[in-house]
């Protein structure tokens, strides 16, 4: 598996098998359908579920020795438009993925695209999804309809064989992430025949800045196999933070200026490694550990870092419980579409995603794609100290609920 360092989030989902017009890409009138958009239900804690999913996503999708970031809530989008073609046992997966059935799945999404969509203070937020469809493939139109209402995705028609598609998607995601993700894909397989696309932007400033250096000065950060490098450091010497204090570890919660999200930072205690520090976490953790947060003053130092990673989610997801949607034996996604002679299942599913990191705040992006192929068949008296100087968490979090948007591990800085 191919994984590099980014600064950006991006979704994409790929299938295989509707009908293009042209080498270029031509968008498609809203659909006409009695579809409902879902109420979700807080009773039932999507939350829990949602953070539970991200923590998995995270341990199986991780390297040890190599940073890792992903967006959760990015491949959630994309699985969620691709969940509402499944039927059976293939529907079944997605539930057990999620945990949670396809309707609260489509609210809890709608929900998360309206709330993060609308952030206040500073904040720049793009949340947008897209479907590209092959002239191959004919789409139901309830298909089409829950993904245009529960997501606000687009529709296009284009030959994805074509080098006009695989530029006009790039430039559609270069776009919605501010370029940074300039490159989503560098063409289509041969069987692709829907591509369903989720793209994210987030660019927050912390509520209270780090103060610029007068010259920019190097910490020491030590990796798990004792390599040192040199990056740059920010602190503000002694101030007020919330502080948080854990088991197997401690850390501070940065708020941004607009009053919803903020930057975690997680460090595990000496001699805990990462791997046993995040093999413990579920879909509680993330939110015990915001509400354990407590005023304190805390001397803090952290790296200035800029971290992007790329790679396969195929097998994870397959590992996750999502088996029968790669398997074009077992995968039905009858409720999505048909290619005539042929069945759809998910062939891959690509995820980049870039994080920057420095005194002002945060720059964020991430982008999904899942491939369908079309086949045959309390505080202390004196300031703590907390130098994020060797492997730690990080991660965008939602400081209401705790669902981390982007989590992930900085583990070497050189």
């Amino acid at each position: 598996m191919k994984k590099h360092l980014l600064p950006l989030f991006l979704c994409l989902s790929l299938l295989t098998g509707c009908a293009a017009a042209g080498a270029a890409a031509q968008s498609v009138p809203k659909a006409a359908g009695d579809v409902s958009i879902p109420v979700l239900d807080a009773d039932s804690h999507p939350d829990t579920s949602y953070a539970a999913f991200a923590a998995e996503l995270l341990r199986q999708s991780r390297t040890e020795g190599e940073n890792t970031l992903l967006s959760p809530l990015s491949v959630m989008l994309a699985l969620g438009m691709t969940a509402n073609g499944a039927s059976g046992e293939t529907l079944a997966g997605f539930r057990s993925l999620f945990g949670m059935d396809l309707d609260a799945l489509n609210a809890y999404c709608a929900s998360a695209l309206s709330t993060y969509s609308k952030l206040g203070g500073s904040t720049q937020a793009t949340l947008v999804n897209s479907l590209w469809c092959d002239p191959d493939l004919t789409l139901e139109d309830r298909f089409v309809a829950r993904c245009q209402q529960n997501y606000g995705a687009e529709l296009y028609q284009a030959d994805l064989s074509s080098a006009a598609t695989v530029k006009a998607v790039n430039d559609w995601v270069k776009e919605a992430t501010k370029g940074l993700i300039p490159n989503t894909v560098d063409q289509f397989s041969e069987d692709a025949v829907l591509a369903l696309v989720n793209a994210i932007y987030l660019n927050n400033r912390f509520e209270r800045p780090f103060e610029a250096p007068v010259s920019d000065w190097e910490m020491d950060f030590t990796a798990e196999d004792g390599t040192v490098s040199r990056p740059k450091g920010m602190s503000n010497g002694i101030r007020t933070e919330q502080y948080i204090a854990a088991r197997k570890g401690q850390g501070v919660v940065l708020p941004y200026d607009d009053g919803h999200l903020g930057f975690l930072l997680m460090l595990p205690d000496e001699g805990v490694s990462l791997t046993a520090y995040l093999a413990s976490w579920n879909g509680e953790t993330a939110g015990a550990l915001l509400k354990a947060r407590q005023e304190a003053r805390v001397s803090l130092v952290v790296p200035k870092f800029e971290v992007e990673w790329s790679g396969s989610l195929g097998d994870t997801l397959a590992a996750m419980g999502l088996a029968d949607a790669f398997d074009p034996s077992a995968a039905d996604f009858s409720a999505m579409g048909s290619v005539p002679g042929k069945s759809l299942c998910v062939g891959d599913v690509i995820h980049k995603t870039v994080l920057k990191v420095n005194e002002k705040g945060t720059e964020a992006a991430a982008v999904t794609a899942a491939v369908m192929k079309a086949t045959s068949a309390a505080p202390a008296e004196d300031p703590i100290v907390l130098r994020f100087d060797r492997p730690f968490v990080c991660g965008i979090v939602d400081l209401e609920t705790g669902a981390p948007l982007f989590l992930g591990t900085v583990e070497n800085l050189t």
